[in-house]
């Protein structure tokens, strides 16, 4: 290897010190060096020599401090060192260097894509609220503009009274156990809609900001919420025959905190809920990422840690063993609850997961922001079935109590109902005139205590309807107006979920008595 001599050296030394303008130092240099008797060309050599000289020696030593280093599985990244490192350091101490700063740029670049899908699945709940209140909007002033022409319908109205008086002569006699169709009634007049006075309210207050899921216990008693105050809460409700004594809220009230106080870490919103089969346990997923759960009493019993966004669902299965969460991440997360670790993660989605749902022990829906539905079985690498019809993103999933039929609906306005057998929908609803945010099955068919009644489908829109559909005939049945926001049924109670700071539940027999499912 050929190598620079000290005469060389010493050369490149004295022309630097002229072309600088150190005459004299370079005069002092010169004669202690005995530089005019050295053999060198001066000809022969370039302006600013040394200078390139440096610079080529500084650029080798790094190339040689990167490709000498062992991490092969990373792109090569030539601006981890500084020119006064390589003049400071050797080989193995700059190889040091690289190997923190790119532990460190890796670092932020996560930091970074992290913040960028917290954002993202930020805005993406911040839209949906705004479509909320932007259809309240609307809703008011239909009703605003309605008004006048009520005077001018009173005998019309009076008409629609008397049929009324008579639809509901006949639920009674279908409850009671009378003969006809039980799910043939009109529901378009709204003289049904009751009026409730404030006795006839529960009102839990404690949240301190918006509440963003709620779900009842199946033991019926406790009901529990979640918040973008950083907290989730169980309530101990009463059986809602004789509430008007507790319109403060109940006095059990359980606070179930996601974030440790006065600490500065970013939002713990709690954005899903959901109880084990037996009523014993909570599942409660933030928007930290993390889902966990939860004890009757409070005591937090796991954290579980894998997703790198924000929670938007999650579900237990019916066995108890596994919890399956859906994420900004795009990605779904079984999760073993006995060894509170993760099961299998399954990375399918190309947007975020809005819902998932069992089908049974082992295999689930997940849907999705990218209009997809996968039906996921674990264990399995690749999806067992793929439903894309959809239009828009699918909102909602939910299985029949058999695991038979897939429901689904989307920003589309449908809701379609899915078979394994088939890959196009066996049913597409096209009723509702905006988004379908919710669905929910009847209680009724095979696999339910009431197997001798059909099977009906349940679905919300931003169009304030709730419509009732007959899934073995697959059309529409009846439709709901006066709603604005879902209700969701549970026990003998419903819950009236409203993007406020409290949560209200009032008595079934408060509420119009459209259909009669049994005990």
């Amino acid at each position: 290897m050929a190598s620079i001599t000290s005469v060389e050296l010493n050369y490149l030394i004295f022309r630097y010190l002229q072309e600088s303008g150190f005459t004299h130092s370079a005069f002092a240099f010169g004669y202690e060096a005995c530089i005019n008797k050295c053999q060198i060309d001066g000809s022969l050599v370039p302006p600013g020599a040394l200078v390139t000289f440096v610079q080529k020696g500084l650029q080798y030593l790094e190339m040689e401090a990167n490709l000498s280093n062992a991490d092969s599985d990373v792109d090569e990244d030539f601006s981890f060192l500084q020119p006064l490192d390589l003049i400071t350091k050797d080989v193995y101490e700059l190889r040091r260097t690289i190997k923190e700063r790119r532990k460190n740029e890796l670092k932020k670049t996560k930091e970074k894509e992290l913040d960028k899908q917290h954002e993202e699945a930020h805005g993406l709940v911040k839209d949906r609220e705004k479509q909320v209140r932007k259809r309240e909007r609307e809703k008011e002033t239909e009703r605003t503009e309605e008004k006048p022409r009520e005077k001018e319908h009173s005998y019309h109205n009076d008409k629609e009274v008397d049929t009324n008086h008579e639809d509901q002569k006949n639920v009674r006699n279908e409850e009671n156990g009378v003969s006809g169709e039980p799910m043939e009634i009109s529901t378009t007049s709204t003289s049904q809609i009751v009026e409730l006075t404030s006795c006839d309210v529960t009102i839990l207050e404690g949240h301190t900001s918006e509440v963003c899921a709620c779900a009842w216990s199946p033991s019926g008693s406790l009901l529990a919420s979640g918040s973008g105050d950083s907290t989730a809460r169980i309530w101990r409700i009463g059986d809602g025959t004789n509430q008007s004594s507790s319109q403060n809220g109940p006095a059990g009230e359980i606070v179930l905190l996601h974030v440790k106080a006065k600490t500065n870490e970013k939002s713990k919103d709690v954005t899903a809920i959901d109880w084990n089969i037996d009523g014993t346990l909570l599942a409660t997923g933030s928007y930290d990422g993390q889902a966990r759960i939860w004890s009757t009493d409070g005591e937090l019993k796991s954290t579980l840690t894998r997703h790198k966004g924000p929670i938007f669902s999650l579900k237990w299965n019916k066995k108890c063993d596994y919890i399956v969460t859906g994420s900004c991440d795009k990605t779904a997360v079984v999760w073993d609850v006995k060894t509170e670790g993760f099961k299998q993660q399954f990375e399918f989605h190309s947007g975020p997961i809005l819902d998932v749902d069992w089908r049974n022990n082992v295999s689930f829906a997940t849907s999705s922001t990218d209009h997809m539905i996968y039906v996921c079985k674990i264990g399995e690498t690749s999806p067992i079935k793929t439903f894309s019809d959809h239009q828009g993103e699918v909102n909602c999933l939910k299985w029949d109590p058999t695991g038979t039929l897939l429901a689904s609906c989307s920003d589309d306005v449908t809701a379609k109902i899915w078979s394994l057998k088939q890959d196009k929908c066996i049913h597409d609803f096209k009723e509702h005139d905006k988004e379908i945010y919710t669905i929910r099955w009847s209680p009724t068919g095979p696999g339910t205590n009431n197997p001798n009644l059909p099977l009906l489908l349940a679905s919300a829109s931003f169009d304030s309807t709730v419509k009732l559909w007959d899934v073995e005939q697959g059309r529409l049945l009846c439709s709901l107006t006066g709603h604005s926001i879902l209700i969701g049924l549970a026990g003998n109670l419903c819950t009236l979920l409203l993007l406020a700071q409290m949560v209200s539940t009032w008595p079934v027999a408060l509420l119009t008595r459209v259909c009669s499912f049994g005990p």
